[in-house]
């Protein structure tokens, strides 16, 4: 019988891992997941911030736990990987968000910055969407991947940005899922990717003060920054069997701003 939406859409019995989950972004998106149904298991690097998000999620009814963890670092991936399979049970949906951002001119950008963030924002979600698949999606035949992109990753910059190594990490993660996509579907594995514009967060608050948030949200076309609620639709679509035929796709959450030519 063809289910209902609400059916579609619910994600009651799933478990998800969300990494950069403690702040910003990747809480928004913990927070879509868990209020359809899902567990949640937080991480990122810091205890404290950590421990204030999981507490935010349950004061919403949501069952959340965390684990502190640096996705920078091999050993770190693979403990936040066996540690979630064995306190959660097997992970149905990961949510690759750990990200970092750097801002010179690329004829001065510091080498040691460039393998930072190629490391953080392509290779680490390399090393645990495999170690989770391996152990958890590929066996049963099921899964998704949540990979979070940036419309950075879409082409160059607008005039004053200078973040070289952030655009091509981010064009990375979309070629990524792409490939990721074609050789894990035959896994019953989705993989498909979220391309953020402006969001107010920790990570964009220099650009914007730098910018100037009018002069930003300006240059979309809906004339809006990204809010708390923009990103928990599309997160559930990919997430939950409403999105089931969907694979290897990104989709530009940013008012319209990668639309807009000659800016």
């Amino acid at each position: 019988m063809t289910r209902t939406i609400q059916q579609l859409f619910d994600l009651t019995g799933k478990t998800a891992l969300v990494t950069g989950g403690s702040r910003g972004l990747g809480l928004q998106l913990a927070h879509a997941l868990g209020e359809a149904g899902a567990k949640i298991m937080l991480s990122s690097r810091k205890a404290g911030d950590l421990e204030e998000a999981a507490a935010e999620l349950q004061a919403a009814g949501i069952d959340a736990r965390w684990i502190a963890a640096d996705c920078g670092r091999e050993e770190d991936i693979r403990r936040l990987a066996d540690e979630t399979l064995e306190r959660m049970g097997d992970v149905d949906i990961l949510v690759n968000n750990a990200g970092a951002a750097w801002g010179a001119p690329a004829e001065d950008f510091p080498v040691e910055a460039w393998d930072k963030l190629m490391n953080l924002n392509v290779r680490g979600y390399f090393i645990l969407s495999q170690h989770i698949a391996k152990r958890s999606m590929i066996p049963r035949k099921a899964g998704r991947i949540i990979n979070v992109a940036s419309i950075a990753g879409l082409g160059g910059n607008p005039p004053g940005m200078q973040t070289i190594a952030y655009n091509t990490s981010k064009g990375a993660v979309i070629t990524f899922t792409q490939t990721l996509a074609c050789e894990w579907g035959r896994y019953g594995i989705n993989v498909n990717a979220i391309c953020p514009g402006f969001f107010p967060s920790k990570m964009t608050h220099g650009l914007l003060e730098k910018m100037g948030t009018e002069k930003m949200a300006a240059h979309a076309p809906l004339n809006r920054l990204g809010d708390d609620e923009d990103l928990k639709g599309i997160t559930l679509l990919y997430a939950s069997d409403a999105g089931k035929h969907i694979t290897g796709q990104w989709l530009a959450v940013d008012g319209g701003v990668s639309v807009v030519t000659g800016g």
